[in-house]
C-alpha cells in the first residue's frame, strides 16, 4: 500500500518530478557516455599498440633495456623460439634484429629505428600489414624492401618506389650505408611509432651491420587472448627461472613495455565511477530541495495521516519511496539513452577528425567506437538506489519532526 500510494505522490505534481527526473536522466546520460568514449578510446590504443607495436609480451636481454646496441642481443634465441611456438596460447612469434639509424632522400632526413624482421613470421605476430595505406608489405622474395610510416614518408617526402638511404652503425664501429626502395607506407594513427619505426628483412639488416642473421635484439609473442598476457608471462619465467635468475633474459607483459597504456587501462574504472559520483553527488543536492518541498506542500496531509494512526515507520518508507521512484525513473531513462547512443556509435564511430593531428600525436585513433560493460549498469542501477535512499533521509526526518494537531492547523 506505502509503495502504491509512494509512485502516485511521485505524480501529483507532473512537472516538478519531470524536471528532476530529466537533471537526472541528462546528469547520467553525460556521466555515461563520457566513461564510455574514454573508454572506447583507450581500449582501443591498448588493441593497436598490442597488434601493431608491442604484441602482447617481449623478451630482451637485459643489457638491452639499459643500452639498446645490437651488441646486446639474446643468446641462443632459438632455444626461447622453438619451446614458446609449440605452446597453445600463441598466435605468432617473431624474432627481430633492431638497430638505430638515420634515413635520408633528396628532400630529408630523419632518425630512426630499424626493425629487421622475418615478413611471415611478423605477420602471424603483429597486425601491421593491415595498415597499409600504399604499396604492399614486406615479401621474402623481395629485393632489399622496407616499409615505414605515413608520418615519416611526409617528413621525406617519399613515395612508394623511391629509393631510401640507410646509414646505422656496424658491428666493428663504422657507419655502414645501403639503399632500400620503399614498399610500402602504413598509417597506424599513432604519429611517434609512424614517425620512428621502419622495417626491412631480417637478412638485410644482418647484411647491412655485418653480423649473423640469427642474432636477436627482441622476441615479440602475441597470444590469442590478450588477458591472458600475465599468465602466460608467468608460465615462460618458471620455465626459463634460471636464465631470469642469471640475467640472460628479461620476459615483459604490454603493461611493462608501455606502463602508461597499462595506467590508463587499470585506472579507467576509476575514472568511469569517478564521473557518476561526481554527476550523482550534484543531483543529491537537487533531490533533497525537491523532496524538502514536497514535505512542505503536505504538511497538513502528513499531519492528518499521523493523526489518523500512521505510524513514523510508514511516513518515513512513504518519503524514501517517493525518493526512490523519482531517482529510478530518472536513472532508468539515462540509462536507456546512453545504451542507444553507445550501441549506435559503437557501430558506426563517432569522427573527430577535426582535433585528429592532436589525437594521433598521443597514439589515438580519430574515429571511436565507445563501449561500456554491462556491468557498469548494473553498479550505477544501485549507486542510484543508494542516493535516492540518502537523499531521502533529511526530507523524511523533517516529516517525522511533524507534530499531527500542529500539522493539520497549518
Amino acid at each position: 500500500m506505502i509503495i502504491q500510494i509512494s509512485w502516485k505522490n511521485v505524480w501529483r505534481n507532473k512537472a516538478r518530478s519531470l524536471v528532476i527526473m530529466s537533471a537526472i536522466t541528462i546528469g547520467l546520460f553525460g556521466g555515461i557516455f563520457s566513461y564510455a568514449v574514454m573508454l572506447g578510446g583507450t581500449m582501443q590504443r591498448l588493441d593497436s599498440a598490442i597488434k601493431n607495436e608491442t604484441a602482447n609480451l617481449q623478451l630482451h636481454n637485459p643489457a638491452y633495456l639499459l643500452e639498446d646496441d645490437i651488441k646486446n642481443s639474446i643468446e641462443n634465441p632459438q632455444e626461447y623460439i622453438q619451446f614458446i611456438e609449440q605452446l597453445p596460447e600463441v598466435q605468432g612469434i617473431s624474432d627481430r634484429l633492431k638497430s638505430t639509424a638515420m634515413i635520408s632522400t633528396a628532400y630529408g632526413s630523419s632518425g630512426v629505428i630499424l626493425n629487421g624482421v622475418y615478413p611471415e613470421k611478423e605477420i602471424k605476430t603483429t597486425r601491421l600489414f593491415e595498415s597499409i595505406t600504399d604499396g604492399e608489405y614486406l615479401l621474402e622474395n623481395d629485393q632489399i624492401p622496407i616499409v615505414i610510416g605515413d608520418k615519416l614518408a611526409k617528413k621525406l617526402n617519399a613515395d612508394v618506389g623511391d629509393k631510401l638511404i640507410l646509414s646505422a652503425p656496424s658491428i666493428d664501429g663504422e657507419v655502414a650505408y645501403g639503399a632500400y626502395i620503399l614498399k610500402g607506407i602504413y598509417d597506424t594513427q599513432n604519429d611517434m611509432f609512424d614517425g620512428m619505426q621502419a622495417f626491412i628483412k631480417k637478412g638485410d639488416l644482418a647484411e647491412l651491420v655485418g653480423i649473423e642473421e640469427n642474432t636477436t635484439s627482441e622476441i615479440a609473442i602475441s597470444l590469442f587472448d590478450t588477458e591472458l598476457s600475465d599468465e602466460f608471462t608467468a608460465k615462460l619465467s618458471d620455465k626459463f627461472l634460471s636464465k631470469i635468475e642469471n640475467k640472460s633474459i628479461v620476459i615483459r607483459t604490454w603493461k611493462e613495455i608501455d606502463p602508461l597504456i597499462g595506467m590508463m587501462v587499470d585506472n579507467m574504472s576509476y575514472f568511469g565511477w569517478l564521473f557518476v559520483v561526481i554527476i550523482l553527488i550534484a543531483l543529491i543536492f537537487g533531490i533533497i530541495n525537491t523532496m524538502l518541498m514536497v514535505v512542505l506542500e503536505r504538511v497538513r496531509e502528513i499531519g492528518m495521516l499521523m493523526a489518523i494512526g500512521m505510524n513514523k515507520i510508514r511516513v518515513f518508507a512513504m518519503i524514501m519511496w517517493e525518493t526512490v521512484f523519482l531517482s529510478i525513473t530518472g536513472g532508468i531513462i539515462g540509462m536507456l539513452f546512453s545504451l542507444g547512443f553507445i550501441t549506435y556509435f559503437k557501430t558506426y564511430g563517432m569522427d573527430f577528425s577535426m582535433i585528429a593531428e592532436g589525437m594521433n600525436s598521443l597514439g589515438f585513433s580519430s574515429v571511436i567506437y565507445p563501449e561500456a560493460p554491462l556491468s557498469f549498469y548494473f553498479e550505477v542501477s544501485i549507486m542510484i538506489v543508494i542516493t535516492a535512499i540518502l537523499a531521502s533521509i533529511y526530507p523524511a526526518l523533517k516529516a517525522l519532526k511533524l507534530h499531527p494537531a500542529e500539522a493539520v492547523r497549518e
